[in-house]
């Protein structure tokens, strides 16, 4: 493609489709291939999907972090039942790749699936297939069988693009027959590598080669990119250029301190709409952290109201928040720096339940997808307000004349509750607002208020109003408002009417004022109050809620019109079939709900029919099936069994892998020879054991002690070391440690000394320096006293084909991982009964399980997890499997994890379950594993019907 600015330029003035814009060959294949095209285009204000203007509002899912594909509807419903119309992707290739050459695109990866579930659910993609993801992923998302290839990554090195091209061959050929522009998909853009930012003739030449694959592969969507600049013009530009935006870090130890919001209008290049293609919707946490709660409440619903209200203030009409949905970094998918949650204080919890910030997102989402004007606004200069902490963020629509007015503190890092008028000058006139007597506008702390001045509420103009749009419709007949604000704040709405309407109150304490200047409602946000006003085209109903009352407000579009419910926990769906209703969602303890719909004549709720009552409003009364109480077994009838023979002298280790490499493909330099790094024998996660020969005679010095040099990654590392069978030592939070072998333990004849390790994750490249090929395992072996080569080395780590449907990922080389114990736990006779917590000072691996039946009710979802507890001072590991999937890693002295979600579908809330926990003692301490327990995140009545993975 031509990738000069004039062209975008005359492209986006055009609105041609890109597969109009794309080569005449490509463009054939396209249109040959796909007769009901859909048209993306875009210009200086937004996107437009078949000519209409789109505020693109995204939120971040990884389909990898969340192994049950019966639940990617549920995330993908709630996403859209919060306002939201697209997810954006990341597409990690290691995933999907176990080795070289090799694709799995079934079960838990089944990426048409994934993308057909967002399609049915009405949200659009942003596909992000890298080749380089980052992402707090394993390696950055590059497959784990790159730690074994001297490449340099994200570079037009040939034997770098070969490997990627490999893998975009394989993503781009489902992701090209998902596209909105092939008339059957719901991709609607395709990210160009990630936060790339090498502008150099090389970054560029790489660049282009990604896009100019891309096209080949059939991707006929826009090209975007998250480079901050570096690719709007030139080679290699992408077609719209998006920015990474994360104001708040990702310090989570001092939730209550923020950091100003950043001005995104400098980011705003010319014919392209404003795009954040990564903002802050969270924070991850490291090991040793606050804790995820801890972010969520930096990151928390005042956050999004002040910092995603000045994106829009700014111009941008495309935002996707990282995350909206974290997930699990289930098996050992993290990298080194994080634990194995990725819940990240998103909006959606890692159990899938809704944080605060989810109905802040959604009140902000409605008000985007019903205002359109909203789509295409020019800066206005800023209307007098009398307090001068205070500051207007204004803009205009330039066709309908719609303002919109964001009234924040000037620092949006303050605290204090401020008050205000604003003197804004409309169409009918200027008016100092608000105009009853001793009332203001009212900015609490960290809070802003996004006022409409000049808009249709269908058929009824709004002069302003001092409380925010959440939604408006047309149902039934009427025009239908949902108007909000801080709960016991002031508010007031100006309606223009060329005659006196009649105004009914059928709720709440509302007065009204007629004058020259229309109709003035006067009223305090408190519940929710109704007023019906008749005297225009069509009546105009008015709900007046406060922030809470919001929270249970649901809107769904259908062919034959809005629909809108107060109450339930959640809307996921509404079709209307042969005058029958049909809503499906989830239900709480509270079984009221009211509904505004068109003409049906029935309704049913997840299939089962509703009484209904009219109302007042002319609403529908209907009472919804609340959720029946959940009760969860304890866990106990623990069994155990010992878990390291590799610990014994006497060990069989005559089938591992000979440790006889000179030579390395890491970035880390060999202390000493043989290379003894894990990944260049195959051995890329979790455990890897190694085990070094000596032998005592009159002919050989035996050694006295050896010095180890261990690399794991990060602070939640360990290696443990033994002689002869005695325990040594462990080494935490460290590299380096040495151990003496003591006199009496030497034999004649061979002696052996074993290392347990763990890879605690790749380092990601971001740099483009090799760093996932940092060593991990053993880095040098030292004898002391003795010639280096008086120890050789053999080393056993994870195996790949042990479960090919959980992946490369899944499992490490612990001896009951080897033998499968986690799927096939073999004899009973082989464990011991147990009890927790243990109290045992043994050091080095154990194995615990418990089988558990659980009959949860039906109609139901219930999410559950897995809690530790331990008393204080105990230091072991412990690697979580529940039905042979490993969900969760636990250092009891670093934390701060304790709670582990467990995906419906990995745990079977109807059927027989198996929990496994390998436990890595690290000292001669008293005290093992703690107690563990069934935990329920919340349950709710829901059609949501997860079938069992095994």
């Amino acid at each position: 493609m031509n990738h000069r600015p004039w062209a975008k330029l005359l492209l986006a003035a055009s609105g041609l489709t890109f597969a109009a814009a794309m080569p005449t060959d490509v463009r054939a294949e396209t249109t040959a291939s796909t007769p009901a095209d859909h048209r993306i285009s875009f210009d200086q204000y937004s996107f437009l999907i078949d000519g209409k203007r789109t505020y693109i509002w995204s939120g971040e899912v990884h389909p990898y972090r969340l192994p049950s594909p019966d639940l990617w509807p549920d995330v993908f419903q709630k996403m859209k039942a919060a306002g939201f119309n697209t997810a954006s992707i990341y597409f990690s290739w290691g995933y999907h790749s176990p080795r070289d050459g090799q694709y799995d695109f079934s079960g838990i990866r089944n990426v048409d699936k994934l993308l057909d579930d967002a399609r049915d659910a009405g949200i659009y993609v942003i596909a992000r297939p890298g080749p380089y993801i980052n992402a707090e992923v394993d390696s950055g998302g590059f497959p784990l069988w790159m730690t074994e290839k001297p490449v340099k990554n994200r570079s037009p090195d040939p034997a770098y693009l070969k490997l990627a091209d490999q893998w975009m061959t394989q993503i781009d050929r489902v992701l090209a027959r998902h596209q909105l522009t092939n008339g059957r998909g719901t991709v609607i853009a395709y990210q160009v590598e990630n936060e790339y930012y090498n502008g150099s003739p090389a970054g560029r030449d790489y660049m282009q080669h990604l896009e100019d694959k891309a096209r080949a592969d059939g991707i006929t969507v826009p090209l975007v990119g998250n480079h901050d600049a570096t690719f709007v013009s030139g080679k290699g530009a992408v077609q719209v250029s998006g920015s990474d935006y994360y104001p708040q870090g990702f310090d989570c130890s001092h939730p209550t301190q923020w950091k100003p919001a950043p001005d995104l209008a400098a980011n705003h290049f010319a014919g392209e709409p404003l795009f954040t293609a990564e903002f802050q919707g969270g924070a991850f946490d490291p090991w040793g952290g606050p804790g995820y709660p801890k972010c969520a409440q930096l990151i928390n619903d005042r956050f999004a109201n002040v910092f995603y209200k000045e994106n829009i203030a700014a111009g941008a009409t495309a935002q996707n928040f990282y995350m909206l949905f974290g997930g699990t970094s289930w098996g050992w998918q993290a990298i080194p720096q994080n634990y194995t949650s990725y819940d990240y204080g998103a909006a959606i919890t890692e159990a899938r339940q809704f944080d605060p910030k989810y109905y802040e997102d959604k009140r902000i989402g409605y008000f985007l997808h019903a205002v359109a004007p909203i789509t295409k606004t020019d800066a206005l200069a800023p209307d007098r307000l009398d307090n001068p902490v205070l500051v207007d963020r204004a803009r205009i629509n330039p066709d309908t004349g719609t303002q919109f007015h964001l009234v924040r503190h000037g620092d949006t890092t303050a605290s204090t509750v401020e008050t205000t008028h604003l003197s804004l000058a409309l169409k009918e006139g200027k008016f100092d607002i608000p105009q009853q007597p001793g009332t203001a506008i009212a900015i609490d702390g960290r809070d802003s208020k996004l006022l409409l001045a000049d808009y249709m509420l269908g058929t009824t103009r709004m002069d302003y109003s001092t409380s925010e749009l959440m939604t408006n419709a047309a149902i039934g007949g009427r025009d239908i408002a949902v108007l909000y604000g801080r709960h016991g704040s002031d508010g007031e709405t100006l309606l223009d009417y060329a005659a006196k309407p009649k105004v009914t109150v059928l709720s709440g304490n509302v007065t009204q004022h007629w004058g020259k200047d229309g109709l003035r409602l006067d009223y305090r946000h408190d519940g929710l109050a109704r007023v019906l006003v008749d005297g225009g085209q069509r009546p105009l109903l008015l709900l007046i809620g406060d922030d809470q009352a919001t929270q249970r407000v649901w809107r769904q579009d259908t062919p034959q019109g809005a629909v809108l419910l107060l109450g339930s926990h959640l809307l996921r769906s509404a079709h209307y079939t042969d005058g029958t209703l049909a809503l499906t969602g989830d239900g709480d303890s509270d079984a009221n709900a009211e509904l505004f719909a068109g003409d049906a004549t029935k309704v049913t709720w997840n299939g089962q029919p509703l009484a209904a009552a009219h109302t007042a409003s002319g609403s529908l009364a209907v009472s919804l099936p609340v959720p029946q109480p959940v009760t969860l077994p304890q866990l106990d009838h623990w069994t155990q069994r010992a878990g390291a023979p590799e610990i014994a002298r006497g060990f069989n280790d005559s089938q591992w892998r000979v440790a006889n490499r000179t030579t390395t493909s890491s970035v880390t330099k060999p202390g000493t020879l043989p290379v003894l790094f894990a990944d260049d024998y195959g051995f890329h996660t979790g455990n890897t054991w190694y085990r070094g020969h000596f032998t005592v005679d009159a002919t050989h010095t035996a050694p006295t002690g050896l010095k180890l040099a261990v690399k794991s990654g990060g602070v939640a590392g360990a290696f443990s070391v033994w002689f002869n069978g005695h325990f040594l030592g462990s080494v935490t939070r460290n590299e380096l440690g040495a151990f003496g072998f003591p006199s009496a333990m030497l034999v004649p004849g061979d002696n052996v000394v074993s290392v347990l390790t763990v890879d605690m994750g790749h380092e990601e490249d971001y740099n483009s320096t090799g760093e996932n090929r940092t060593a991990r395992g053993i880095v040098s072996a030292e004898p002391l006293g003795a010639d280096a080569k008086a120890i050789t080395w053999r080393l056993q780590g994870a195996l790949v084909d042990e479960s090919p449907q959980r992946g490369p990922y899944n499992f490490g080389g612990l001896y009951g991982e080897r033998q499968g114990w986690p799927l096939k736990p073999g004899p009973a006779a082989d464990w011991q009964s147990a009890t927790l917590p243990s109290d045992s000072a043994q050091p080095g691996v154990t194995w615990y399980r418990t089988n558990i039946q659980l009959s949860l009710p039906k109609g139901q979802d219930t999410s559950l997890g897995l809690e530790i507890t331990d008393p204080p001072g105990r230091h072991y590991r412990a690697t979580i499997f529940v039905n042979g999937w490993q969900m969760g890693n636990y250092v009891a002295e670093l934390g701060p994890q304790h709670r582990f979600p467990i995906p419906n579908g990995v745990i079977d809330p109807h059927g027989n379950n198996d929990i496994t926990i390998a436990v890595w003692k690290t000292d001669a301490t008293p005290g093992g594993l703690g107690t563990v327990s069934l935990i329920n995140f919340g349950s709710y009545t829901s059609p949501v019907d997860v079938g069992a993975i095994r």
